[in-house]
Parts: C-alpha cells; structure tokens; sequence
C-alpha cells in the first residue's frame, strides 16, 4: 500500500468507526488508551505553566544561559504541580501543562499557580541576579487556569504517540498563559467561583481582601480573573 492510500484508509477510518468511551477517575497516561477512537472521559482543571518572551530571551543570551532558565522554571512548575496533586501531562517547548482532578481541582490548581509565582520571584529571579550581576534579564511567566469536561484521547504512530486533551480548559488556559504580563496568575471564572475561602481571600475567615481581581471579558471574550498574589513555601 503506498503512503497516499494509507493516509485515506486511516482519516476514512478515524471518522467512520465509533469511539468507545469510558468515565475516568484518574489522570490517563498514553498506555492507558488504544491508538485507535478510544477515549476518556472526565471533569477536570487545566493548567499551563509558560515562560514569557522566551523568544527574545534566545535571541538576545547565550544559549546555555537561556537552557538555564528553561530547566529551572519547568523544574520548579513540575514540582509545584504534583506537591499540589497534579498530573503533568506535556511539556511543549518552554511551558508545563497539568491537569487536576477531584473535588479540590480548582483551589489546588490555584495554589500551584501562585506557589509557581512564589517561586519566580523568591527563588529563580534572584538566583539569575547573584549568579549573572551584569544581565539585565528579567524572569517572567503566565499561568492560565481553567476548568471543563476533558475528552482525552490517544494520538500519533505507533511508537511515537501522546495524549490529546479535547475541551475548552485546554484551549482556554493555554489562551491565558499567553496573555500580558500584567498578571503572572490568570483564572477563568468556572474556576474563580469554585474556589474555597483559602484560596480566594487573604482573610479567609471573614472572606475579605480578595486575591483575584475581575479582569472581565476583553481579553478573551470571557471573564478571567488575575492575580499577582505569592503562595509561600
């Protein structure tokens, strides 16, 4: 059979034959699905984790200076996520992502944000000053978190395949992790109004003093909330 005719076989039988889906309880890993319509299906938060002008930071530094600070900041988010019971699911380039599941996913996605961005200012920001007094780089980063039924599903060649993750908290945090800087923790609303008092207010008892604030539906479309709060260690 030529590629051309192996091509068409496979989009012909992706779209023909039916998916068979289960509810899931767990993250799934890749093992965990056939390569065929198989699926997984669950409610789950989404969160990436993302480097801000990583581009620049490449053009501008030396290369060994710029795989420094990647591997310092997905080493500190992957350590985040799973203290605060994530699954990290992808790297892509210089962002994490990481998903949470169960009654606490949101509130626990948040901390993780926060505690990341505990983490930038009181760790790696100042590690790069004393180690390179004379660069003027400065570390910035986005987090975007949201929340939505996950359809997860395997994709790519044998021997070569991951995980896709199709609902509206993949594509929506991924939107937020891109957006300004202006806020280095950015939360839709789903996740804002399921938060408990810890997470939402720096007075907790008496749910005062918020930590987010309503950003409102400009940047996306929808409402987000943003927070520069730091999560302490």
């Amino acid at each position: 059979m030529s590629l051309t005719d192996e091509l068409k076989a496979y989009v012909a039988n992706t779209h023909n034959n039916a998916w068979t889906t289960r509810d899931g309880t767990t993250v799934p890993d890749a093992d965990d699905l056939k390569l065929s319509n198989d699926a997984v299906e669950l409610e789950g938060t989404v969160l990436y984790a993302d480097l801000a002008h990583s581009t620049d930071m490449v053009n501008s530094y030396q290369n060994w200076f710029a795989a420094a600070v990647y591997k310092n900041y997905l080493y500190c988010a992957a350590r985040i996520i799973r203290l605060h019971d994530g699954v990290i699911t992808a790297y892509d380039g210089d962002r994490v992502m990481g998903v949470f599941i169960g009654d606490s996913k949101n509130s626990n996605a948040a901390k993780c944000a926060l505690r990341i961005n505990a983490a930038v200012v009181n760790i790696l920001r100042p590690e790069i000053k004393t180690r390179y007094p004379s660069i003027s780089f400065e570390l910035e980063q986005r987090v975007g978190i949201d929340t939505s039924d996950l359809f997860v599903a395997r994709t790519g060649i044998r021997g070569s395949n991951d995980l896709v993750w199709v609902g509206k908290a993949a594509n929506n945090a991924a939107k937020m992790a891109a957006l300004r800087t202006y806020y280095p923790t950015y939360i839709s609303e789903a996740v804002y109004t399921q938060l408990d008092a810890h997470t939402k207010y720096r007075d907790s008892t008496n749910h005062r003093d918020d930590m987010w604030t309503n950003l409102g539906t400009s940047d996306l479309g929808y409402v987000i909330y943003g927070s520069r709060y730091n999560w302490p260690f």
